[in-house]
Parts: structure tokens; C-alpha cells; sequence
């Protein structure tokens, strides 16, 4: 869809995987809200992938590109129907 954004970045050890994207994501909508003026709140995804062990750069980058192509069949499903 056009309005996901993905992002791959990493973040310090000591930082916790989902304390860092409660607040990324909590932050991040406030923003969108007072600056686009929504007035749902409810606009973004629950979900995540995290990888913290095991995966290399090129695996995690191949999974945004092919959730993106995911998410665009879904879309252009969705506008069929």
C-alpha cells in the first residue's frame, strides 16, 4: 500500500526490541495526527517484524520488498471488490 512505510535500522543492545517500537510507533502516530490533522487515531499497522539474531541485512531487506508486493495485491484486491 502506498502509505506503509517500512524501515530497517538498528538500535542499541540495551534497548528493548518492543519498548523501542511502542515508542516509535506511538510517537510517530502522534505526529501524523497533529500534523495531517486525522481524526482517527486508528490509522497504522498492529504488527511488526523484528529480527535480532540469526538474519543478515540482504534477508531483512529481501522481507520488506516482498511484503510490499504483498501488500499491494491486497490493495489492488480490495479496490476490485
Amino acid at each position: 500500500m502506498p502509505d506503509h512505510v517500512y524501515l530497517l535500522l538498528s538500535i542499541l543492545p540495551q534497548c528493548s526490541v518492543s519498548s523501542f517500537m511502542g515508542y516509535l510507533k506511538g510517537k510517530s502516530a502522534m505526529m501524523i495526527v497533529e500534523r495531517c490533522k486525522f481524526g482517527n487515531r486508528n490509522f497504522r499497522a498492529t504488527g511488526y517484524v523484528a529480527s535480532t539474531v540469526g538474519l543478515n541485512t540482504a534477508t531483512i531487506q529481501k522481507y520488506i520488498r516482498e511484503q510490499e508486493k504483498q501488500d499491494q495485491k491486497e490493495d489492488s484486491l480490495s479496490r476490485k471488490e
